[in-house]
Order: structure tokens, then C-alpha cells, then sequence
């Protein structure tokens, strides 16, 4: 089991250089992301963008490009349909954004021609190193989903199963929180954790719920309340009833907590890296390097 966002990096540095194509590439932070990743041999990257920025940006940085591949994107939809058909077609094994907006992005992912839908549902996945827990955190979705219903949020823990089981998680917890452990038609949270939890998601998945959070993180809170769960103080997966709750945790994780982070979209044929500019270097190149990982793990 993987449980360092470092061992992601040294992982992917022993498996074949992963494609990734970048859509609007010109991001002097972005880039310097990306050359960070190519020199530890975690990708091998594809630049669509204004090729004169990105080349005038990796000047600036010191950084060789000749021997990376740089296609010229006419405009922000250009860039991101360029880089989609890319990875359709097999020439890249994943995605990332670059300075665009996620929707321009997504609507190409989404594009029924030549796009990368599936029968599931986009859905985030942020992956949380904190120091006062023992393994990796996932936390899943603070970041598209506003107020999924009970069958979206199937979908939901199946993508943020597969993120778990590329970190070589041989039995994956999942928790479903809520304000309380306890059943009410009047907080609907707690009656789709309830459903949730009685739901297949496969072998050596266990999905418990509703839990307050306080129960999904800590056995000594269990203990205390009296509370029996195979997933207390031990859950890989934190799903959220909203968006403002996954926000709100991940959020203070990083704020609070100090917690190291990689964030993926799942969902499509293959993951979408989406970094944001308030991203620390460090949490775009592991972001860069589980994307890497998952694309590896389908083929």
C-alpha cells in the first residue's frame, strides 16, 4: 500500500514515461510542473498551446524543450479539442489543464465525437497526506458535484475506488458522513449513506455510513460512543453528502492540517489533472504523478 504522495512519485519513476497532454500550456507554473515531472521521468509531455509563450516561458525557466512536442492551439477550445483527441486516439495516456477554465475543458472531455465520456460521472478526487493520520486520505467530491443524488454518488465511490486501488489499497474503506451516525428522513445525508452502504461496489470494498466524520477518522471516538464499524480510524475514502462539505474538509486539511495533496478527475477513459493556481508546486507535480499512476494502472 502506498501511503505517501512521495511514493506515488518514486512509483511512477519505475513505469514507462506516461503521455500527458496539456491544454493551454502557456502557465509559467504549470510548465514548471511539467519539466519537473519530465526530469524525474515520471512523463513525457505534450504541449498544445501558443507555442511562442511556451517558448519564450521555458526560456525564462532555463528549461530545454527540443525534444518535447509542442502543437500550436489556435485558441482556448482548440487547445483543449487538440488535447482530448490526443489522448481518444491513444497518442497521449492523459490530461491536463492548463490556462484555460475547467468548463472549456470538460465540454471537450465531455464531446460525444471524439470525447472521453464513460457510462460514470465526472467526479473529484483529492488525495490528503496528513501527519496525524496513518495512510493516505481520499476525499471525494469537493469539487464538481454540487449535491449529487444516491446514484451519482455511486458512481462517485466507484471512481474514487479506482484512485484507491492504484495506490495498491488491497481493501478499501469507505465512509459516508454525515452530521450523525444515526438515520432521519429529515437529513437526507444520513438515508443515502444508509443506501449507500448496502450497495456492491465489488470484492474487498466495504462501504459503511452515515458516519459523523469524528467516527470515519478515529477509533477512539468509536470506542467512546460505543460505535461498531470495520472502517473507524482505519477509512481510505471519505465521501461527502455536498460539494460545501468536500470544500470545507479539504480545505482545512490543507489550511489547518498542513496536509500534503494530489487532486484528479475521474470518470472519463482517462484522468484529467486539474491544478489550481493557488496549488503549491509540490501538490501539482504529485497531481501530475497519480494521474500518471492511474494511466498506467489501465493499461
Amino acid at each position: 500500500m502506498i501511503k505517501k504522495l512521495d511514493e506515488i512519485v518514486e512509483k511512477v519513476k519505475s513505469i514507462s514515461s506516461m503521455k500527458l497532454a496539456v491544454a493551454a500550456a502557456q502557465d509559467k507554473e504549470v510548465l514548471q510542473a511539467i519539466f519537473d515531472a519530465k526530469k524525474k521521468g515520471i512523463i513525457d509531455p505534450i504541449l498544445i498551446g501558443d507555442v511562442e509563450k511556451i517558448t519564450e516561458i521555458a526560456k525564462i525557466l532555463e528549461e530545454d524543450i527540443d525534444n518535447i512536442k509542442l502543437i500550436q492551439g489556435d485558441d482556448l477550445k482548440d487547445c483543449a479539442q487538440k488535447a482530448v483527441k490526443l489522448v481518444s486516439s491513444g497518442e497521449a495516456d492523459f490530461l491536463m489543464k492548463g490556462l484555460l477554465d475547467t468548463s472549456i475543458l470538460l465540454k471537450e472531455v465531455l464531446n460525444k465525437e471524439y470525447g472521453l465520456r464513460t457510462d460514470s460521472l465526472l467526479s473529484h478526487v483529492m488525495v490528503y497526506e496528513v501527519l496525524s493520520y496513518h495512510k493516505l486520505l481520499l476525499l471525494t467530491d469537493g469539487g464538481m458535484n454540487i449535491a449529487p443524488d444516491v446514484n451519482q454518488k455511486v458512481k462517485i465511490i466507484n471512481n474514487a475506488v479506482k484512485v484507491a486501488k492504484s495506490l495498491d489499497i488491497k481493501e478499501v474503506k469507505v465512509a459516508c458522513i454525515a452530521a450523525k451516525e444515526k438515520v432521519s428522513e429529515k437529513m437526507i445525508a444520513t438515508v443515502d449513506a444508509k443506501e449507500l452502504s448496502e450497495n456492491n461496489y465489488g470484492e474487498n470494498v466495504i462501504v459503511e455510513g452515515p458516519l459523523a466524520f469524528d467516527l470515519a477518522v478515529s477509533k477512539e471516538a468509536a470506542k467512546i460512543k460505543k460505535f461498531e464499524s470495520r472502517v473507524s480510524g482505519d477509512v481510505d475514502i471519505i465521501l461527502v453528502p455536498t460539494i460545501e462539505v468536500g470544500n470545507g474538509i479539504g480545505k482545512s486539511l490543507t489550511y489547518m492540517a498542513n496536509a500534503k495533496s494530489a487532486g484528479i478527475i475521474m470518470g472519463a477513459k482517462a484522468p484529467v489533472v486539474l491544478v489550481s493556481r493557488a496549488d503549491t508546486h509540490e501538490s501539482k507535480l504529485y497531481s501530475i504523478a497519480l494521474g500518471a499512476l492511474i494511466a498506467s494502472s489501465k493499461k
